[in-house]
């Protein structure tokens, strides 16, 4: 637990901590530097000043523009002399544009619409254009930023196998069928005889022909519990004699059943 006395460390070198600045630390004037603003050239710099102040493009007062472009300018001289350079080619275009538009016109020349800012306009309009393009596909997904492409390889597709399918599979189906019975059932009383091994041969004709048929289209709900009973006891002898394959795609999937080898040499026979 620590005390008011024991002072948190400023900094740690080595694991050692530091609990106070070296009074001979030197720290270069420059050392840390915060850039609030950068720009991508003169154009942008232009542009930002102009929605800064909220001036229009087509009407630049060239003045105040002026003078506040040498303002940043002096700035990045200061701290920044490569990039001056064409920072000073485009402040000596500006201080142009302001000299000619303080000369007096000719009268011969007043309805001319020679405007000096005319070129000026021109290339912000053509840039800022250019410069929301790149913005807008800059948005855009791009693979390696937002997203990383999978590649997959498969070398042999494996032949479709169906699960085999478990008791309680095959329980919960057959409660499906009595309970639809149960809907349909007419309260007559007869009696029937029935037989299994007639109705395996109905089972077996009607998976002739046939690669896969749902373990519920071979019940009649209409014919009564009985049948049905009979029914489900016919598929379960043809399955434990190897006639029939009764299989589903994975769990709580549907049932299928199908013919064996066995059951087409039988049923063709």
């Amino acid at each position: 637990m620590t005390t008011h006395a024991e002072a948190a460390p400023i900094a740690r070198i080595h694991g050692e901590p530091i609990l106070a600045v070296p009074e001979d630390l030197y720290i270069p004037p420059d050392a840390l530097e915060v850039f609030l603003e950068t720009f991508e050239g003169p154009l942008d710099l232009l542009l930002y000043l102009i929605r800064k102040n909220n001036l229009d493009v087509l009407d630049i007062p060239m003045a105040k523009l002026t003078s506040q472009y040498l303002e940043y300018v002096d700035m990045m001289r200061a701290n920044q002399l490569e990039l001056a350079a064409e920072y000073l080619l485009m402040a000596a275009v500006l201080i142009e544009i302001k000299s000619r538009m303080l000369l007096p016109k000719p009268k011969a020349a007043e309805d001319e619409t020679d405007d000096p800012r005319a070129e000026l306009a021109r290339r912000l309009i053509e840039y800022e254009r250019i410069k929301l393009a790149a913005q807008r596909l800059n948005a855009l997904p791009q693979s390696g930023r937002d997203f990383q492409l999978v590649q997959v390889w498969i070398d042999q597709v494996s032949p479709l196998r169906l699960a085999q399918v478990r008791p309680e599979d095959l329980r919960e189906a057959w409660l499906g069928i009595v309970a639809r019975a149960k809907i349909t059932q007419h309260h007559t009383i007869t009696r029937e005889q029935l037989s299994v091994r007639e109705r395996m041969t109905r089972v077996l004709r009607a998976l002739r022909g046939t690669q896969f048929v749902r373990f519920e289209a071979l019940f009649d709900a209409a014919t009564g519990l009985g049948e049905l009973v009979v029914t489900l006891l016919a598929i379960l002898e043809l399955a434990r004699e190897g006639l029939v394959d009764v299989t589903q795609q994975e769990a709580y999937s549907p049932i299928y059943v199908r013919l064996t080898g066995d059951g087409n040499e039988l049923e063709a026979a």
